[in-house]
């Protein structure tokens, strides 16, 4: 390269830049920061070179304006001409939730003249301002939102799982109430990553029952691995400190575990959050309960429930959910037809047969058993003398009274434990020959741990698994792992207690309801463990039920809760008198008259207490 300096009298000065353009030729790769989905293109580079004169000036230079220019451009291809990478699926070492991750929803191949959705953030009630109302108005759709180069999904969502995404992120009480299995967590962790991503939120706290804290934790890897989360566990002291840290925004606590850890703050100030998530937040029902009082008593600026079951029994266990995401002060009594307008404005619920219209179908069987001749003698022996102690009892008689004689009665349906006949089993075990031989996954429910191993004992030739309240949490994972990936074992033999929320299990194509449980919402949460979104085939799904038995009438009762369910969060408008469900059924199994103020509430215990 040549300088040329000409001090003439025009003072100026001519620089003479040769250079010689030279091709290089390398690889680049460049990764976003969020899913470390990447793009890999090669570049194009080329050097660019200028001839500078310097203009005249009116006085004289007292030293050379030395200049140089050295220009590289590096081109690369269009960013629609790459597309983008998605991670291929890992199998990590344990966890039934990282077995697949169709999870929360199955990857889909977009078509190539799919129609782009447009799914806007709609302007929240509380949003006053001009300035808080334009934040929402001038948001983008939320497809362009999670599109982004920053917020890589790492599958592309649902139409219906967009809308939740938009619904919450511009609400600051909320309670998604979508059907077991159609991705409330992906949603709720979604939402919440553009909160944080746009500084509206900087603290989460997610409570949740203990076993699903690994859940959420994966979940959290998946869908948001950019944003630091840390799980609230092991001594005071340690757990304080976790408590108390600032630099990590998400933040997963057990119930149990929040309301000994609000006492152990005592008087200090238990630490705030702008927002505070409730996954299976029917653990609030109760509102008397230490559960509820900590959850409402936590300081916060947003308010979001998560469960697919917001009425189990009665229309209070919704009004207690209402109250913590603040739609309605505390100890507020409210008529059907005002929780239908609540449910309206606060509350998001889809169900599968609406928005999945392509996954496989549901098949429900009731499968009436008569008694075998052993049975049904020990079973109308203990109905006559139960009904006789009943009698007797009088004007003292409880619904406990009479709830020990169903739960008698339901464990002789079960089996007759003096001389080992069931007719559940003799049927259960010719269902499972057909099952193992076309090479078939099966999942049985019981609310008795004792009648599980007693099934595990009787169907040995078929080799099942055990998952409940008496299996160690740290082997629960290698039970899920070897079920779904050991092609010798197919039935796995749960609890409603442990098996019926937080597992996802697509790959069985079968489910048995041993016996019934108290509430039909239970029972549908242990039936899409397996009819949920990433199942391939068809569920059948059999309820045993012994005729003319306890479990008959039983039957109506949960039809009735599965009314209630409906007039409450659906459009029928129905008087309070007609939803009232009291000791009255129960009774009524046995043609008795319950007594002055029994209510159905204490007759059926929450399913923990099975395990």
């Amino acid at each position: 390269m040549d300088h040329v300096v000409d001090n003439s009298a025009q003072d100026s000065v001519t620089f003479s830049v040769n250079a010689q353009p030279s091709p290089l030729h390398f690889d680049v790769k460049l990764f976003n920061s969020g899913l470390g989905a990447g793009i890999t293109r090669a570049p194009r580079c080329h050097v660019v070179s200028r001839e500078l004169v310097s203009p005249p000036r009116l006085l004289p230079a007292w030293r050379p304006n030395w200049g140089g220019v050295k220009t590289i451009g590096v081109e690369f291809s269009h960013v629609d001409e790459a597309p983008r990478s998605r991670r291929p699926p890992t199998t990590p070492d344990a966890g039934l939730e990282a077995l697949s991750p169709t999870s929360v929803f199955a990857p889909r191949t977009p078509s190539a003249k799919r129609k782009p959705r447009r799914t806007r953030v709609a302007v929240p009630t509380h949003a006053l301002s001009i300035t808080d109302r334009l934040f929402y108005l001038l948001q983008p759709p939320i497809e362009t939102l999670l599109s982004g180069q920053e917020l890589v999904m790492p599958f592309e969502p649902f139409p219906f799982q967009y809308q939740g995404i938009a619904w919450l992120f511009s609400r600051t009480s909320a309670l998604l109430a979508d059907e077991m299995g159609l991705g409330k967590t992906m949603q709720a962790i979604s939402a919440f990553r553009l909160l944080i991503r746009s500084g509206h939120v900087r603290s989460v706290l997610l409570v949740c029952p203990k076993p699903l804290i690994t859940n959420w934790q994966r979940e959290l890897g998946l869908w948001a691995e950019e944003i630091p989360a840390i799980a609230i566990e092991g001594p005071s002291a340690r757990r304080r400190m976790l408590w108390e840290m600032t630099n990590v925004p998400v933040k997963i606590a057990n119930y149990e575990l929040l309301v000994r850890d609000m006492e152990m703050f005592g008087d200090t100030e238990f630490p705030s959050f702008d927002l505070v998530i409730l996954d299976e937040a029917q653990r609030i029902k109760n509102p008397d309960s230490q559960t509820n009082r900590a959850a409402r008593s936590l300081t916060r600026q947003r308010s979001w429930a998560l469960t697919g079951t917001p009425i189990e029994n009665r229309p209070s266990e919704f009004v207690s959910l209402l109250e913590f995401i603040g739609a309605i002060p505390d100890h507020s009594v409210s008529d059907i037809r005002q929780l239908n307008r609540l449910a309206r404005e606060f509350v998001l619920r889809r169900t599968k047969d609406r928005v999945l219209t392509d996954l496989p179908p549901r098949l429900d069987r009731d499968e009436l058993l008569e008694l075998t001749p052993g049975q049904e003698l020990a079973y109308r022996t203990a109905e006559q003398d139960g009904i006789v102690q009943l009698g007797e009892l009088g004007e003292s008689i409880t619904i406990q009274h009479v709830f020990e004689l169903v739960l008698r009665l339901k464990q002789i349906c079960n089996y007759d434990p003096l001389t080992g006949q069931s007719c559940k089993l003799d049927r259960l075990a010719a269902e499972m020959e057909e099952i193992a031989g076309s090479g078939g996954k099966a999942i049985l429910f019981s609310q008795w741990t004792r009648s599980l191993d007693w099934i595990n004992d009787q169907l040995s030739e078929f080799q099942p698994l055990i998952y409940h309240g008496g299996i160690p949490s740290s082997r629960r994972d290698d039970v899920l792992a070897t079920f779904k990936d050991d092609p010798t074992k197919h039935l796995i033999l749960m609890s409603y207690g442990v098996g019926a929320v937080g597992l996802n299990l697509q790959f069985a194509g079968y489910v048995f309801l041993y016996d019934r449980w108290w509430n039909p919402a239970v029972e549908d949460q242990a039936i899409n463990r397996a009819h949920r979104i990433g199942q391939k085939s068809p569920v059948l799904v059999t309820k045993f039920i012994c005729h003319d038995t306890i479990e008959e009438r039983i039957d109506r009762v949960l039809q009735q809760k599965r009314e209630l369910f409906q007039r409450v969060l659906g459009d029928t408008e129905v008087s309070n008198s007609s939803l009232s469900l009291n000791a009255s059924d129960i009774f009524g199994l046995f043609d008795l008259k319950a007594g002055q103020g029994q209510d159905l509430r204490s007759i059926a215990p929450p399913a923990t207490k099975s395990d």
